[in-house]
């Protein structure tokens, strides 16, 4: 009997488009794993290190002086010396990259960000989505969920795009917004979430028939 080779989606969003909303209403309706948090937890395991000491390097680049002092075999000694081991930004895309494909080899799954586009483009049943918006739609859902002010969220998306951007560009060589990197992109700005999941799932439905 022929195995069926797992169905992996994944999403890469603007901040305030919908992926994590998205996201977990493909899992939900696919019945598939959803991979998200789960990525940064098992990142950690990996690097026996703490989520803590995950998350403010996730989807970011490190400065000048901090990107050249993470190059530097001084930083390995000092770290050694201390006790106090922070991965870099390169080991967690390396190890957020070896732990996507884990998941991909065990689930169907739906996973987010991160570069999946990327570091699961040679398997096959891979589908990749851009969710995007409107600087003004995404502002709105910001303040909604987050209950921020408008320039408060208008600063977040800025900085977040301009991270994340910055951050597919150094380790994947590609433009995080190019559409050719992409099987699917949705405006969720002008149909909304629900509407961009059913699309979704009537383009996965279309690609398997």
């Amino acid at each position: 009997m022929t195995q069926t080779t797992p169905l992996v989606i994944t999403i890469s969003r603007e901040l305030g488009s919908g992926g994590s909303y998205i996201g977990r209403k493909l899992a939900e309706k696919l019945n598939m794993y959803y991979a998200d948090h789960e990525i940064i937890t098992r990142t950690a395991e990996k690097l026996s290190v703490f989520v803590e000491d995950v998350v403010p390097h996730e989807e970011k680049i490190t400065s000048f002086w901090q990107n050249f002092w993470e190059k530097t075999s001084l930083n390995e000694f000092y770290n050694e010396a201390v006790g106090n081991y922070i991965p870099t930004t390169s080991k967690i895309f390396e190890t957020e990259s070896e732990v996507m494909q884990q998941i991909a080899r065990e689930h169907s799954a739906v996973i987010i960000g991160r570069g999946g586009f990327h570091v699961l483009r040679d398997r096959p049943n891979v589908v990749s989505i851009y969710l995007h918006g409107s600087i003004e739609s995404r502002a709105r859902r910001l303040m909604e969920v987050r209950k921020i002010s408008e320039l408060e969220a208008l600063t977040q998306i800025a900085s977040g795009d301009k991270q994340r951007a910055l951050y597919i560009q150094k380790f994947t060589k590609k433009d995080w917004a190019d559409v050719r990197n992409f099987d699917l992109t949705i405006d969720t700005g002008k149909i909304g979430f629900d509407n961009a999941t059913e699309i979704i799932l009537k383009y996965i439905e279309s690609r398997q028939s």
